[in-house]
């Protein structure tokens, strides 16, 4: 073959490679694409609250009912509240035959899937809660996603002995 006949084989094995990624241009793979600024289209929190601890400084706990409607699948992997430390998806699980919290295995969500952040279930943990969390006000809750897209919303802050 002359050296014409090479480079005419290989620029149209080069455009037959970069097809398919062309293709797939349009899609839109961030769930929150379609929503508001720090919301996931089709994710809708309820209930939100955040309980302190009866030991100043120790952890706090949030506790919210989340529905998802949207048509991708999604995955919690993180959470983040403002005016604390740190802050971490946790669950309740048994190991060696006894209950014990730890952090949650991401969480998947499809059409219709509802999830209860509740006691002795699903919480976000919530470590060194500054002054600013304080009964009565409300703090910020950042759900963060695999791939990043994050959805934020209000949680009541409520004293250690009010209901849950």
């Amino acid at each position: 073959m002359n050296s014409n006949a090479v480079r005419t084989r290989f620029a149209l094995m080069l455009l037959a490679a970069t097809l398919p990624l062309a293709a797939c241009e349009g899609e839109a793979d961030d769930p929150a694409e379609t929503a508001p600024q720090g919301t996931v289209a089709g994710i809708e929190i309820s209930d939100a609250r955040l309980v302190l601890a009866p030991v100043e400084g120790n952890p706090a706990a949030v506790y919210f009912d989340l529905a998802y409607d949207g048509e991708k699948g999604i995955t919690i992997r993180d959470a983040r509240v403002e005016g604390a430390g740190d802050a971490d998806v946790h669950d309740v699980m048994e190991y060696d035959g006894r209950m014990q919290m730890n952090t949650a295995d991401p969480i998947p969500l499809t059409k219709g899937t509802e999830v209860a952040f509740e006691p002795g279930g699903k919480h976000v943990m919530v470590f060194e809660p500054s002054e600013a969390i304080a009964p009565g006000s409300t703090a910020r809750v950042t759900l963060v996603f695999a791939g990043g897209a994050t959805h934020e919303f209000d949680a009541e802050v409520r004293a250690a002995g009010e209901e849950r």
